[in-house]
């Protein structure tokens, strides 16, 4: 069974999520601040973190961005639980590699559930199949959450790849927003159209000089072009 990881400084919301992920069958590991949490998530590379933002030393934040940046641990989903709970809060978390934004207080089914989710839609690397999708100097490397412009890499966020990646394997489709959020957060995500957009003007940014592969399509949504 998946192993999970669980980083907050909050005792009794640990204990709690603890209980209810050990019920069901998960390994689980706990750390009450974010610098136990990197050294955890590096030692043992869990299958997902559940990442509390206001944290005692390492914020939440810069904990995400750092197992961002680390080859051992740039690809463990992560899902913040967290009191913020503004569009600007949701957008940078995401931003900084967030996988999921859920907000406390917070009902421990629902929780369960998007765990359940997440780790459904995040595929181990050992067993992922190598797709590279070449389109005039774009390079998308699904196996290694790596994309290339030109020969040189893009640093780009969970969300941003996610996002491309799930455009470019549908070339030509037209997507709504909703139907973007659903298809790389799941149905039962909650966040706001402003979101997409932020993510979008951000990845078109990082992919200079084919930013116009991404279209958007008034009053619709956005499609990645044939």
């Amino acid at each position: 069974m998946e192993t999970v990881l669980i980083v907050d400084d909050e005792e009794d919301i640990v204990e709690l999520i603890q209980y209810n992920l050990t019920g069901q069958g998960y390994t689980v590991l706990t750390a009450l601040s974010g610098e136990h949490g990197i050294s955890l998530s590096i030692s043992h590379v869990p299958d997902l973190i559940i990442l509390d933002l206001m944290l005692p030393g390492i914020g939440g934040l810069d904990v995400a961005k750092y197992l961002r940046r680390k080859a051992e641990t740039k690809n463990i989903p992560i899902l913040m639980l967290t009191a913020k709970s503004s569009d600007a809060d949701i957008i940078t978390g995401l931003e900084s590699g967030a996988t999921d934004y859920m907000c406390k207080p917070f009902g421990i089914d629902v929780l369960m559930a998007r765990v359940r989710a997440i780790l459904r839609r995040h595929v181990p690397e050992s067993v992922k199949e190598e797709s590279d999708d070449l389109e005039n100097g774009l390079v998308i490397n699904r196996n290694r959450y790596q994309v290339k412009v030109n020969g040189k890499p893009v640093n780009l966020t969970l969300t941003e790849f996610q996002l491309l990646s799930f455009l470019a394997s549908k070339k030509g489709w037209v997507f709504s927003r909703n139907q973007i959020v659903d298809a790389i957060h799941g149905t039962d995500y909650a966040v706001t159209d402003r979101s997409i957009d932020v993510v979008i003007s951000g990845l078109r940014k990082k992919l200079k000089p084919k930013a116009h592969v991404i279209e958007t399509v008034r009053g619709v949504g956005y499609r990645y072009r044939e």
